[in-house]
Protein backbone atom coordinates (compact mmCIF):
# COMPACT_ATOMS: atom_id res chain seq x y z
CA UNK A 1 0.00 0.00 0.00
CA UNK A 2 2.26 2.34 0.93
CA UNK A 3 1.70 6.00 1.06
CA UNK A 4 -1.30 8.47 -0.34
CA UNK A 5 0.21 11.61 -2.60
CA UNK A 6 -2.21 14.40 -2.04
CA UNK A 7 -1.40 17.47 -3.62
CA UNK A 8 -0.58 21.20 -1.39
CA UNK A 9 -0.05 24.75 -2.16
CA UNK A 10 2.77 25.49 -4.67
CA UNK A 11 4.96 22.48 -6.01
CA UNK A 12 5.07 20.55 -2.81
CA UNK A 13 3.43 17.00 -2.26
CA UNK A 14 2.66 15.80 1.33
CA UNK A 15 2.66 12.11 1.57
CA UNK A 16 0.06 10.82 4.18
CA UNK A 17 0.50 6.86 4.97
CA UNK A 18 -2.27 4.74 4.58
CA UNK A 19 -3.69 2.17 6.83
CA UNK A 20 -1.62 -1.51 7.09
CA UNK A 21 -2.82 -4.63 7.84
CA UNK A 22 -1.28 -8.01 8.65
CA UNK A 23 -2.13 -11.63 7.88
CA UNK A 24 -0.94 -13.92 10.34
CA UNK A 25 -1.10 -17.67 11.26
CA UNK A 26 0.18 -19.83 14.05
CA UNK A 27 1.32 -23.11 14.75
CA UNK A 28 1.36 -24.49 18.36
CA UNK A 29 2.51 -27.62 20.05
CA UNK A 30 4.63 -29.04 23.33
CA UNK A 31 7.60 -28.67 21.14
CA UNK A 32 7.50 -26.94 18.47
CA UNK A 33 6.11 -23.08 17.81
CA UNK A 34 5.45 -21.46 14.64
CA UNK A 35 4.43 -17.59 14.26
CA UNK A 36 4.31 -15.86 10.81
CA UNK A 37 2.83 -12.39 9.59
CA UNK A 38 2.67 -10.52 6.56
CA UNK A 39 1.98 -6.72 6.08
CA UNK A 40 0.88 -4.74 3.60
CA UNK A 41 4.45 -3.36 2.97
CA UNK A 42 5.15 -6.69 1.93
CA UNK A 43 7.06 -7.31 5.19
CA UNK A 44 7.63 -10.90 6.52
CA UNK A 45 7.92 -11.52 10.20
CA UNK A 46 8.65 -15.10 11.23
CA UNK A 47 9.63 -16.70 14.62
CA UNK A 48 10.29 -20.14 15.39
CA UNK A 49 11.06 -22.36 18.90
CA UNK A 50 11.94 -25.66 18.61
CA UNK A 51 12.60 -27.95 22.29
CA UNK A 52 15.55 -30.19 20.36
CA UNK A 53 15.71 -32.34 23.79
CA UNK A 54 14.31 -31.79 27.12
CA UNK A 55 17.77 -29.27 27.22
CA UNK A 56 17.94 -27.48 23.94
CA UNK A 57 15.89 -24.99 22.68
CA UNK A 58 16.36 -23.41 18.92
CA UNK A 59 15.13 -19.97 18.33
CA UNK A 60 14.69 -18.36 15.24
CA UNK A 61 13.18 -14.61 14.35
CA UNK A 62 13.14 -13.09 11.18
CA UNK A 63 12.13 -9.86 9.23
CA UNK A 64 12.34 -10.14 5.79
CA UNK A 65 12.01 -7.03 3.18
CA UNK A 66 12.02 -5.21 0.23
CA UNK A 67 14.72 -2.81 0.89
CA UNK A 68 18.32 -3.37 0.63
CA UNK A 69 19.44 -3.81 3.94
CA UNK A 70 16.87 -3.55 6.22
CA UNK A 71 15.97 -7.95 6.46
CA UNK A 72 16.88 -9.57 9.76
CA UNK A 73 17.68 -12.84 10.79
CA UNK A 74 18.97 -14.34 14.55
CA UNK A 75 19.31 -17.65 15.58
CA UNK A 76 19.35 -18.32 19.26
CA UNK A 77 20.28 -21.78 20.56
CA UNK A 78 19.74 -22.29 24.36
CA UNK A 79 21.08 -24.85 27.10
CA UNK A 80 19.64 -25.37 30.12
CA UNK A 81 21.36 -26.93 32.95
CA UNK A 82 20.04 -28.01 36.77
CA UNK A 83 21.78 -25.08 37.57
CA UNK A 84 22.83 -22.67 34.98
CA UNK A 85 21.55 -21.41 31.60
CA UNK A 86 24.15 -20.88 28.38
CA UNK A 87 22.97 -19.31 24.96
CA UNK A 88 24.74 -18.78 22.05
CA UNK A 89 23.77 -15.79 18.88
CA UNK A 90 23.96 -15.63 15.53
CA UNK A 91 22.48 -13.32 13.13
CA UNK A 92 23.02 -10.96 10.53
CA UNK A 93 25.34 -8.55 9.33
CA UNK A 94 28.00 -10.77 11.68
CA UNK A 95 26.07 -10.46 14.46
CA UNK A 96 27.53 -12.99 17.52
CA UNK A 97 26.80 -13.51 20.88
CA UNK A 98 26.83 -15.52 24.26
CA UNK A 99 25.69 -15.50 27.60
CA UNK A 100 25.72 -17.68 30.61
CA UNK A 101 24.51 -17.41 34.03
CA UNK A 102 24.94 -19.80 37.14
CA UNK A 103 22.97 -20.09 40.32
CA UNK A 104 25.87 -19.95 42.90
CA UNK A 105 23.83 -20.38 45.92
CA UNK A 106 19.90 -21.06 46.33
CA UNK A 107 19.51 -17.39 46.22
CA UNK A 108 22.58 -15.59 44.37
CA UNK A 109 22.93 -16.43 40.57
CA UNK A 110 25.58 -14.94 38.45
CA UNK A 111 26.31 -14.41 34.72
CA UNK A 112 28.03 -12.79 32.08
CA UNK A 113 27.05 -11.84 28.42
CA UNK A 114 29.02 -10.39 25.57
CA UNK A 115 28.34 -9.60 21.64
CA UNK A 116 30.43 -9.01 18.61
CA UNK A 117 29.15 -6.90 15.83
CA UNK A 118 31.81 -8.11 12.53
CA UNK A 119 30.68 -5.22 10.27
CA UNK A 120 30.39 -2.49 13.04
CA UNK A 121 33.93 -3.58 14.61
CA UNK A 122 32.31 -3.86 17.91
CA UNK A 123 31.81 -5.46 20.75
CA UNK A 124 30.97 -5.82 24.28
CA UNK A 125 30.95 -7.60 27.68
CA UNK A 126 28.49 -7.48 30.46
CA UNK A 127 28.07 -8.93 34.35
CA UNK A 128 25.34 -9.02 36.04
CA UNK A 129 23.78 -10.64 39.40
CA UNK A 130 20.44 -11.73 40.88
CA UNK A 131 19.36 -12.16 44.91
CA UNK A 132 16.02 -13.21 45.47
CA UNK A 133 13.90 -14.51 47.76
CA UNK A 134 10.29 -15.45 48.46
CA UNK A 135 9.37 -11.84 48.84
CA UNK A 136 11.81 -9.52 46.70
CA UNK A 137 14.30 -9.94 43.40
CA UNK A 138 17.30 -7.68 43.13
CA UNK A 139 19.43 -7.23 39.95
CA UNK A 140 22.87 -5.49 39.03
CA UNK A 141 23.79 -5.54 35.60
CA UNK A 142 27.10 -3.84 34.41
CA UNK A 143 28.55 -3.61 30.57
CA UNK A 144 31.40 -2.52 28.73
CA UNK A 145 28.72 -0.14 26.93
CA UNK A 146 28.45 2.02 30.16
CA UNK A 147 25.44 0.73 31.23
CA UNK A 148 25.07 -0.10 35.16
CA UNK A 149 21.05 -0.80 36.35
CA UNK A 150 20.07 -1.64 39.39
CA UNK A 151 16.22 -3.18 39.85
CA UNK A 152 14.11 -4.24 42.86
CA UNK A 153 10.68 -5.92 43.16
CA UNK A 154 9.54 -5.81 46.64
CA UNK A 155 6.15 -8.51 47.16
CA UNK A 156 3.56 -6.81 49.55
CA UNK A 157 0.69 -8.99 49.34
CA UNK A 158 -0.70 -11.94 46.94
CA UNK A 159 -2.14 -9.08 45.03
CA UNK A 160 0.18 -6.39 44.96
CA UNK A 161 4.18 -5.76 44.69
CA UNK A 162 6.21 -2.50 44.68
CA UNK A 163 8.44 -2.01 41.47
CA UNK A 164 11.54 -0.07 41.71
CA UNK A 165 12.11 0.80 38.43
CA UNK A 166 16.02 0.12 36.64
CA UNK A 167 18.33 2.95 37.44
CA UNK A 168 20.55 3.25 34.63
Amino acid sequence: MGSLEVPAQGSETIKVPTAHYEFGANFLDPKLMLIGRVMTDGRLNARVKCDLTDNLMLKVNAQLTQEAHYSQGMFNFDYKGSDYRAQFQIGNNAFYGANYIQSVTPNLSMGTEMFWLGHQRKSGIGFACRYNTDKMVGTLQVASTGIVALSYVQKISEKVDFHRFPCV
